[in-house]
């Protein structure tokens, strides 16, 4: 197992549509030297940082300069058209990741999961070809249930789960039942630190990221449990739910702060795991 750091450690330096942007926003580069600032040993960059709309000579550079650092680059987006995933299969084997991450739904798509099925059938046998994985991340539609269905219809040695530890909450479950659930299954890990609170009115409970160590989550119990179901050398990737500021200058210095942090606390865990 190895630490990583991911585009969506770094929402707000990169931007987020919607919300005020950085003077000079984070770009694919700059993570990876972020990264290696940081001394770990992997960046995965996703749809906010979209790798396949980089040109040829952008995606030499930043090969150039992952290669110069000894960083691990793994691919992720969004979708399962055939035709975008077979693209990121490409870019995969340019940056030798072992996987591509992929989010299920579209900001316009949001696919059954027959409909997801019968795409998967299209483009796996391109990624047992290649020897790369398509990692299914739970994000917050499909209960373990039915990703486990996905899997298992897919009928492929070639894809995993990418398993995030607050995801689920949107589909009504908590690291416990999704660790139990996708364990065996999963391919990569998004370590995501989070607490819960009433909120202000007591009508409902408010779920916020906090740094890695300082939440809800056992992490310790996390690497356990995994480890314990799962012989697959995953990487754990650190993403962050950081809470705004009033500036996006502040909340861009908080990020930077909680992103050290949970690292420094990841990296004790990871050395008594190797």
């Amino acid at each position: 197992m190895s630490l990583g750091i991911s585009s969506y450690t770094y929402a707000w330096n990169i931007g987020i549509p919607g919300s005020p942007l950085p003077v000079q926003p984070m770009n694919a580069l700059g993570l990876v030297q972020r990264a290696a600032d940081l001394n770990v040993a992997v960046v995965q960059i996703a749809d906010n940082l979209p790798l396949h709309r980089l040109d040829a000579s952008q995606l030499d550079a930043l090969y150039t300069l992952a290669d110069v650092n000894r960083t691990q680059i793994e691919v992720g987006t969004r979708g399962v058209d055939p035709d975008h995933l077979r693209r990121y299969l490409e870019i995969a084997r340019q940056f030798a990741s072992p996987i591509v991450r992929v989010v299920v739904d579209t900001a316009d798509q949001h696919p059954t999961p027959t409909e997801v099925i019968g795409a998967l059938r299209v483009i796996l046998p391109e990624f047992e070809k290649a020897g790369i994985i398509l990692a299914i991340e739970n994000h917050d539609r499909f209960k373990t249930h039915t990703l486990i269905d996905i899997l298992t219809q897919a009928n492929s040695s070639h894809i995993g789960i990418c398993l995030d530890t607050v995801n689920s909450f949107g589909a009504g479950e908590g690291p416990e039942v999704v660790v139990a659930a996708l364990a065996p299954y999963v391919v990569n890990l998004h370590v995501k630190d989070f607490v819960i609170r009433r909120h202000p009115s007591m009508l409902g409970f408010e779920v916020q990221g906090t740094p890695a160590g300082d939440g809800m989550l056992d992490v310790p119990w996390l690497f356990q449990q995994i480890r314990r179901l799962n012989s697959y050398d995953f990487n754990a990737i650190l993403e962050l739910w950081t809470p705004p500021e009033a500036t996006i200058e502040e909340s861009i210095q908080k990020e930077d702060r909680w992103a050290t942090r949970s690292v420094q606390y990841l990296k004790t865990l990871i050395a008594d795991l190797s």
